[in-house]
C-alpha cells in the first residue's frame, strides 16, 4: 500500500510534465528523490519512478538546469539501492545521472561496474548491450 503513495506522486508529476511545465516537474522530482519518505518505497518502486526522469539516452548538449538538477537528486537513492542490491540496471541509472551532472569519471565508473557484473549474470543481455554503448561514449 505504501508504494501507492509513490505511484500516485510518480503520475501527479507525468501530468505536470506532460502539461508543458517541465521546469516545474523536474523541481518535484529533485523534491521527491531527495525527501525521506522516498527511500521508505521499495527498491524496485524507487528504480521505476527514477526511469521516468533517467533515461538511457544521450543527454542534450545543454540540459535545463531543472533536468541536470533531477538527476543530481536521484543520485543518492540510486547509491542506497547499489548497496542494498548492487544491480546492474541500478549502476546504468546511476552513471547516467553522473553524465548529466557533468562527472565523467564517475559515469564510467558506473557504467564498468555495471557491466562487469552484468558479463557475469547474461552476458547476451540487452542490458549488457547497453552498458557496452555507454562505456564507448564517456
Amino acid at each position: 500500500m505504501v508504494a501507492e503513495a509513490l505511484v500516485k506522486r510518480a503520475k501527479e508529476i507525468v501530468a505536470l510534465g506532460r502539461s508543458g511545465k517541465t521546469d516545474e516537474a523536474y523541481a518535484e522530482y529533485k523534491k521527491l528523490f531527495e525527501s525521506a519518505e522516498f527511500l521508505t518505497f521499495p527498491i524496485d518502486d524507487r528504480r521505476q519512478c527514477i526511469k521516468l526522469v533517467v533515461n538511457a539516452r544521450i543527454p542534450p548538449t545543454r540540459p535545463a538546469a531543472g533536468l541536470v538538477e533531477a538527476h543530481r537528486a536521484a543520485i543518492k537513492p540510486l547509491e542506497d539501492a547499489i548497496g542494498a542490491e548492487a544491480k546492474p540496471i541500478d549502476f546504468e541509472l546511476l552513471g547516467i545521472c553522473f553524465v548529466f551532472v557533468g562527472d565523467e569519471k564517475k559515469a564510467a565508473d558506473a557504467f564498468r561496474t555495471g557491466l562487469r557484473i552484468e558479463r557475469e549474470n547474461a552476458p547476451g543481455s540487452d542490458l549488457c548491450g547497453s552498458l557496452m554503448k555507454w562505456v564507448a561514449a564517456v
